[in-house]
């Protein structure tokens, strides 16, 4: 049984191994000099606004790899699903074969078991791989990513780590049940992916901000968590204060939510809030439209007022914690589609 799933795997298993050899090679060539170039720029720089500008330019000069080996890892649970998990016992049904082999003193059991452990074994091997690989190679470029695509983001968070090896599971499982189920290729494959999407849409939208208990503090206004300040002439002083999704002294932190409070704790409105664009009044000192040349001492002026940011976030630190805490996620939800599909298949199917 295992020599017949290796036949009817072994043309997809080497078109899988082939895209993982050729982005192990690119990964182990490029690696070393990512990593040298990081450690020579950081070593050559201060912390201050230098090395801000050397992570800006480092990462700015190596996005699109970044973005392409995040992606191939992001890909590759969903492409299991889809093309492994979902036609894997629906064109067996569909065509009938299945009866064939039950009738060589194979029980549907073990007929179900074999291509489940065996192919699903295959697929989560790969996919941690890739998610261990592309971890290990993106390093430098994760510690000077902006915020938005930090290690916690959502977009690379699923990309890093052993992650990965859970969404594959999970997919391929998920393929096989919506197979049985639906009994016919075509529509096993897109209710697969439909399914496969909503719920990785799910996951960083409603269940992972939760996983743990999010961390609320406030912080004075700096440059680690502003992006500009215009002051409105016409209007006698007002500020526009345009926050960013970062927390000071907690870099890589995955910013949940971010507002401007009076020393009340009362929301500043703003004209852009969608944006991060908050308005303050202030009509004297260095904020007045006379100062508007002094925006550092602008900046303080606003801070002594009482104006903060307050932020709801995760910390970096957390990485590990939720990589294992979500993959444990998936590993029920794969164990719960592995006994519907058994019970499926000893109860419904003839």
């Amino acid at each position: 049984m295992i020599w017949l799933t290796w036949r009817q795997l072994r043309g997809s298993a080497a078109m899988l191994a082939a895209l993982l050899v050729v982005l192990a090679v690119v990964l182990a060539l490029t690696g070393p000099g990512l990593v040298s170039d990081y450690s020579s720029g950081l070593a050559a720089c201060t912390q201050d606004d230098t090395c801000l500008r050397f992570y800006d330019r480092f990462f700015g000069e190596h996005d699109m790899p970044f973005m392409a080996a995040s992606l191939v890892v992001l890909l590759l649970p969903a492409v299991v699903g889809l093309f492994w998990g979902a036609p894997l016992i629906a064109r067996e049904l569909e065509a009938g074969t299945h009866l064939l082999v039950w009738n060589q003193s194979i029980t549907r059991t073990r007929w179900l078991a074999v291509k489940l452990g065996f192919i699903g074994l295959v697929a989560m091997a790969a996919a941690g791989l890739a998610g261990l690989a592309v971890t290990w190679w993106s390093d430098p470029l994760d510690r000077s990513a902006p915020d938005d695509l930090a290690l916690m983001a959502p977009l690379v968070f699923g990309a890093r780590g052993i992650a990965p090896m859970g969404y594959a599971a999970f997919a391929f499982v998920l393929g096989v049940t919506v197979g049985m189920l639906v009994r016919r290729t075509l529509p096993a494959m897109a209710l697969t992916l439909a399914v496969f999407a909503a719920i990785q849409l799910a996951m960083p939208l409603l269940v992972r901000p939760h996983l743990m208990t999010p961390v609320t503090s406030t912080f004075e206004l700096s440059q680690a968590n502003v992006d500009g300040v215009g002051i409105d002439r016409d209007q006698g002083g007002q500020i526009d204060i345009r926050l960013n999704a970062a927390v000071p002294g907690h870099a890589g932190a995955w910013v949940l939510s971010s507002r401007l409070v009076d020393r009340s704790g009362r929301t500043m409105p703003g004209p852009e809030p969608e944006a991060g664009v908050v308005r303050i009044s202030t009509t004297s000192g260095p904020c007045a439209p006379s100062g508007a040349s002094a925006m550092g001492t602008c900046m303080a002026e606003v801070n002594r007022l009482g104006y903060r940011q307050q932020a709801t976030y995760q910390p970096l630190e957390r990485f590990w914690p939720f990589q294992w805490i979500e993959t444990g996620i998936y590993a029920l939800l794969t164990l719960g589609l592995t006994w519907l599909s058994f019970w499926w298949l000893r109860r419904r199917l003839s």
